[in-house]
């Protein structure tokens, strides 16, 4: 499926356009409402609860956004949306929430976290909030798994013409990785899950361009290349050589 223009029409505010200093955090709706007042698209992050809602939440545990121990995973939707984000008075806000505050105008590109471990349950009710809600938001995730099981059940889920894109990076040596064997990385870092994902856009480390994946997909194939997380005028640079939008940081876009 072409990706829709909309998709990369306007820079897009890397978890909302928050700033700890003023005390608007990331994937916070305090964050959403930032981005879509200064007319920019958002990127968040989702995770699932012990109770299988979706939450607006980056990392699997509860310490660094909240200040508590804790797996987002064995926490109650009830209970997890009643904590403040940590130096804010926002709650976790639930993706539908979201989605609420973006409207049907608003992109909204969410990335479907992943432990890489075959469970789709977050992939498929992700996929049936977004369905329920329409509007302009695509899915992306770092694995292809998640990728492949939408794809093959868009019109299920009713997300026929939602957009599905890969996240990738041209190295997958950091420690955050090293659960993955080293087939798993030549994998993703050579896009050797071509044939399963087929997706519709792509979402690149802006620190590894120039690379031979993006550059083929967005002029042989026509993918539309967002480049992740643009925070400095070197890396916006690059991006309008390489890329065809920014997911920002700050005040660079």
């Amino acid at each position: 499926m072409p990706a829709p223009s909309w998709l990369v029409a306007r820079p897009i505010a890397h978890r909302g356009l928050h700033d700890r200093t003023a005390g608007v955090i990331e994937n916070s709706l305090s964050a959403a409402r930032r981005a879509v007042a200064g007319h920019y698209a958002v990127e968040c992050d989702v995770q699932l609860t012990a109770d299988g809602e979706v939450v607006v939440f980056h990392d699997f545990t509860l310490d660094r956004l909240i200040g508590r121990e804790g797996r987002v995973a064995d926490i109650s939707s009830a209970d997890l949306t009643q904590m403040s984000l940590r130096g804010s008075t926002d709650k976790v806000p639930t993706l539908a929430a979201l989605l609420d505050v973006m409207g049907t105008e608003h992109t909204l590109v969410v990335e479907i976290k992943s432990a890489f471990d075959g469970d789709m349950r977050l992939a498929e009710q992700t996929a049936r909030v977004v369905a329920r809600h329409g509007g302009q938001v695509a899915l992306k995730s770092f694995d292809p798994q998640v990728m492949t099981h939408l794809r093959a059940n868009k019109d299920a889920l009713g997300i026929a013409q939602v957009p599905l894109g890969m996240v990738a990076e041209a190295h997958y040596d950091d420690a955050e990785w090293s659960f993955l064997s080293d087939t798993d990385k030549r994998t993703l870092s050579q896009f050797l899950h071509w044939d399963a994902t087929r997706p519709d856009f792509l979402s690149y480390y802006v620190n590894d361009f120039p690379h031979a994946v993006p550059h083929l997909l967005r002029r042989a194939l026509g993918l539309p290349v967002m480049t992740w997380t643009v925070r400095t005028p070197a890396q916006k640079q690059a991006a309008a050589q390489w890329a065809d939008q920014i997911v920002f940081e700050g005040d660079i876009a």
